[in-house]
């Protein structure tokens, strides 16, 4: 079932997301609708507070990125084959040099900017059957971690942006909250209703 995506302006987006048990009811359900709900978005990651649940979720599937022919082919067949499941995640270190990239969030639709990341991170999760991972990654993978793992952490891209770069998006901000913007998949808008 396609879920629909909540918008730039809900409470739930600034919310630091609770841990899940093993018993966590219908979890094979919940992600099962999160993968298709970000495939139908176009989406290369979905975290749990994007549909509205303030817990330690997000999945994660790199493919679009691989078609990418700026990419090595190294990147491309990494990109390719990465889809993963992190439950109560911790990012354990960020090292590298911060590197730039344009980022855009379903949550946040027409406002893509450039966002400085460290290049690799470890981290440690559980997967969908609550095995317990360390795993390091780099480049594009570790970015699009980097970006669901700040909504867990109540943290959006824009929250990363210079004082001047928030000055300049802020009325699409609002915009989008107002539910004023055109997206191609359903969405959740904090204000939609108070305005009608």
């Amino acid at each position: 079932m396609i879920l629909p995506i909540v918008a730039y302006g809900d409470a739930v987006l600034k919310k630091k997301a609770k841990e899940i048990e093993k018993e966590y009811p219908k979890l094979d359900e919940l992600l099962e609708n999160m993968f298709e709900t970000m495939y139908a978005a176009h989406g290369v990651g979905l975290a749990a507070p994007q549909v509205g649940l303030p817990i330690r979720l997000f999945l994660v599937d790199t493919a679009p990125f691989s078609e990418d022919e700026e990419l090595s082919e190294d990147d491309r067949e990494q990109l390719k084959g990465f889809r993963k499941v992190f439950i109560n995640a911790t990012i354990i270190e960020e090292t590298g040099e911060e590197w730039s990239f344009t980022e855009g969030c379903l949550s946040i639709p027409d406002i893509r900017e450039d966002v400085f990341r460290n290049e690799t991170i470890k981290i440690n999760y559980f997967d969908e059957n609550f095995v317990e991972h360390t795993e390091t990654y780099d480049g594009l993978v570790a970015r699009v971690i980097q970006h669901e793992y700040d909504h867990i952490e109540g943290i959006l891209f824009t929250d990363k942006l210079s004082s001047l770069k928030k000055r300049l998006i802020k009325g699409k901000l609002t915009n989008i909250s107002k539910g004023k913007v055109n997206a191609d998949y359903r969405m959740r808008f904090p204000l939609a209703k108070k305005i009608r």
